[in-house]
C-alpha cells in the first residue's frame, strides 16, 4: 500500500440513453478521461433511478429500450479533475456531477518478496513471514 494522498472523486450521473454525438455518453467520458491520462474511470450501471425530471430510468422487456441509470466515477488529483471539468461540460446535455475530496490508498499487484515466497512454497521450503 502506498501512503494515502489527497484526491478528488468526480461522480457523473447520467443514463445509458444519453449520447455525446453518436457515442453513449458514459463511453465517451471514459474514452476522453483515458485520452487525458486520468488515473482511471469506472462505470456503474444501476437497475433503477430518477433525476431532476423525476422520470424513472429503468430496464425494459426489450433490450433496445433500456434506459438504465449510469454513474461514471473518476478519481484523480484536484488539478487533473479541474482540467477535465470544462471538457465534460462540453459533452453533457443533462445529468448531475458531484465532486468530493477523497483520501486514496493505492494497492498494487507487485509485493516485495512475492516471487521468493512462491518459489519457496513450490520447493517445499516454508518462507519466513514478512513485516506486518
Amino acid at each position: 500500500m502506498d501512503m494515502p494522498h489527497d484526491a478528488v472523486l468526480l461522480r457523473i450521473f447520467t443514463s445509458v440513453d444519453d449520447r455525446y454525438e453518436l457515442t453513449p455518453l458514459y463511453i465517451a467520458i471514459v474514452e476522453k478521461a483515458r485520452e487525458m491520462n486520468m488515473a482511471g474511470a469506472t462505470v456503474l450501471r444501476g437497475p433503477l433511478g430518477y433525476g431532476h425530471s423525476t422520470r424513472l430510468h429503468k430496464g425494459h422487456l426489450f433490450p433496445l429500450t433500456q434506459d438504465l441509470p449510469v454513474v461514471v466515477e473518476i478519481v484523480d488529483s484536484e488539478d487533473k479533475i479541474d482540467a477535465f471539468l470544462p471538457v465534460l461540460d462540453g459533452m453533457m446535455e443533462s445529468g448531475l456531477v458531484t465532486l468530493e475530496k477523497a483520501k486514496v490508498l493505492q494497492y498494487g499487484r507487485q509485493r516485495s518478496g512475492l516471487l521468493r515466497r512462491l518459489k519457496d512454497q513450490l520447493a517445499g521450503h516454508p518462507s519466513a513471514p514478512g513485516p506486518a
